[in-house]
């Protein structure tokens, strides 16, 4: 066992975040504020006969990561179709570019960015022939 089955990414402005997710990736949520006791809304991230995970966006409890700070947890990587047109939705719903995208020769193009909540999250396209 100790397969990952959800993940929770922590948000300052929750519909900030549902409008972002929403808008680059097409995910759909679920308001299950009134089971956690806090604003916590249920991400659906893909169809449910497809491989992947569903998750939730979360109130965040601290302060938000600092720019330039290293990683502290686990970076969610996403798999697209289309690298430059995610990227696209991406810069164009308030996301910035952390890491440009580069290739994983021979497997795939990958790279990393900041939400509007300052988190990091990866997108990565497979191509066999990127390079």
């Amino acid at each position: 066992m100790g397969r990952l089955v959800h993940f929770e990414i922590h948000v300052d402005d929750m519909e900030r975040a549902k409008k972002f997710y929403g808008d680059v990736f097409g995910w759909t949520f679920e308001d299950y504020s009134a089971y956690a006791g806090m604003p916590y809304f249920g991400a659906v991230t893909g169809d449910a006969d497809q491989p992947g995970i569903n998750g939730a966006l979360m109130k965040r409890q601290g302060p938000a990561p600092e720019p330039g700070q290293p990683m502290n947890g686990f970076a969610c990587t996403m798999g697209v179709a289309d690298y430059d047109a995610t990227e696209t939705r991406i810069l164009a719903q308030g996301g910035q570019v952390a890491l440009p995208k580069y290739a994983l020769p021979g497997m795939a193009w990958q790279g990393y960015y900041l939400d509007t909540e300052g988190n990091v999250f990866g997108i990565h396209q497979p191509d066999a022939n990127a390079k």
